[in-house]
Order: structure tokens, then C-alpha cells, then sequence
């Protein structure tokens, strides 16, 4: 039924809860599970100091990857058989940007057939203060969103 699977994640324990299932929907669909992380850096804009910049952008470009990491680790280690008998097929992607931009972007050029991500993400703040980024991808998207809490 789907073929490519997004999954959006910042490392949260609801981006990894989300994981799971996505992992089990790919295995059964025998989909491409896409895997993406957005590195938001507008909040950085009016730092003073340039190198500041660098150096968070960067900090937050390892955390990206090491959530990544962590979700191909565990689709590795997943004791679900693919239904088509094949190891599940994950690709990562990194971006940089408004996280819900991102991944509604990446909806239209993957061809997305469905979107797995948490509630909340690592920020909860963010939810208080600019709206959830769960909620604008569920608001807009064009194919279904599976919100996992």
C-alpha cells in the first residue's frame, strides 16, 4: 500500500516512539522508509558573534545525525521480517530550515505516501510559542500523517 514512508525525527522520545512504528509499517509495505532530520537555525539569526552561529549550527548538525544514527541502528536490529523478504530499505536525509517547511517540501519531491513523526518534539516550548510542527504537517500535507504520542 505505501511505498515511501517519511519519518521526521529530532532524537525525541516521541520521534523514537514514532520509529518503531514506521519501521513496522515499512517492513509490512515493504516501503522505503525515509528518514529526515531539519536542523531549524532560525532562532540563530540574531545571535551576535558568527563562530557562535558555526558552532551551534554544527552542535545541532551532530545531534541530527546521532538521531538518525539511532533510528537506522534500530531498523537494523528490528526483529520484524519484511514482508517482501528484503531488508528494510532506509535512507537519511539532512536539511536545514523551518523543520515543518522541510517536511512538507520533502512530501512533494520524495513522493511521500505517508508520513510517521511524533506529538512533541525535544522543544516543547516550540508548541507554546510557534504552534506544534506536528500540527501544521498534519493541516497541510497531501497524504496521510500518522501522529505517534
Amino acid at each position: 500500500m505505501y511505498k515511501k514512508i517519511l519519518l521526521p525525527t529530532d532524537g525525541s522520545k516521541y520521534a523514537n516512539k514514532a520509529a518503531e512504528h514506521a519501521i513496522w509499517i515499512a517492513s509490512e509495505s515493504c516501503a522505503e522508509l525515509i528518514v529526515l532530520n531539519v536542523v531549524e537555525t532560525s532562532s540563530l539569526v540574531g545571535l551576535p558573534a558568527e563562530d557562535l552561529i558555526v558552532k551551534i549550527t554544527e552542535m545541532l548538525k551532530e545531534e541530527g545525525k546521532q538521531a538518525i544514527e539511532k533510528i537506522d541502528d534500530m531498523a537494523k536490529t528490528s526483529e520484524i521480517e519484511p514482508k517482501c523478504g528484503e531488508t528494510l530499505k532506509v535512507t537519511s536525509k539532512t536539511t536545514e530550515g523551518s523543520p515543518a517547511e522541510a517536511i512538507l517540501k520533502t512530501i512533494e519531491e520524495e513522493d511521500i505516501d505517508l508520513v510517521v513523526m511524533g506529538t512533541s518534539g525535544k522543544h516543547g516550548l516550540d508548541r507554546f510559542l510557534l504552534g506544534s510542527v506536528t500540527e501544521k504537517v498534519v493541516r497541510s500535507a497531501k497524504c496521510p500523517v500518522l501522529a505517534v504520542h
